[in-house]
């Protein structure tokens, strides 16, 4: 949700509190627009990230919600760009992303893979365009919960104070919720 952490996927660069640099997408272009939004279902920290050290935040498509989110609107390149980032890939022409959004896909699922962040899911629409995010294959109930390190807390409270106008109060609650 936090604006700069997305431009580092678009442009490239170190978020900050990372310990890693995002190559940036093929088209570096701004998102032509970003919303609020609620999604059905939440978020959950599992695993370790590279990134960041500690639990990753994965979303629940299937778990009682809602989750908050943001929702910025990107072309369909940017965003097989960005996946592929999280997959730790490079982004590339050939990537097959991108076919499977342009072309859809059943159920509102596809599995790009069975790490981290390789499921992709349609979560809604949104202006008569469908919204995708990615996530792990496996649900919140699934696997160990591990907490997430300060860095990437902190940069999720930005990102809720900027999308969705939360006070320190609310967020603390909203991210103690989802820790467990």
């Amino acid at each position: 949700m936090c604006r700069a952490r997305f431009t580092h996927y678009l442009a490239g660069g170190r978020p900050d509190g990372a310990r890693r640099s995002y190559p940036g997408a093929r088209d570096s272009t701004a998102p032509t627009d970003d919303a609020a939004v609620e999604l059905p279902g939440r978020i959950y920290f599992a695993g370790r990230s590279r990134t960041w050290g500690g639990g990753m935040a994965f979303y629940d498509h299937d778990a009682n919600g809602p989750a908050p989110a943001r929702a910025y609107l990107i072309t369909v390149g940017q965003f097989a760009d960005v996946a592929a980032q999280e997959m730790h890939r490079l982004p590339d022409p050939a990537d097959p992303i991108e076919q499977v959004l342009i072309d859809g896909f059943a159920g509102g699922r596809h599995s790009a893979g069975p790490g981290r962040y390789e499921t992709l899911i349609e979560v809604g629409a949104r202006d008569g365009l469908p919204m995708y995010t990615f996530t792990a294959p496996h649900g919140s109930a699934a696997v160990p919960h591990t907490p997430p390190t300060r860095p990437y807390l902190a940069m999720l409270a930005v990102g809720l104070r900027e999308s969705q106008g939360w006070d320190d109060e609310r967020i603390e609650d909203y991210l103690r919720s989802a820790i467990g």
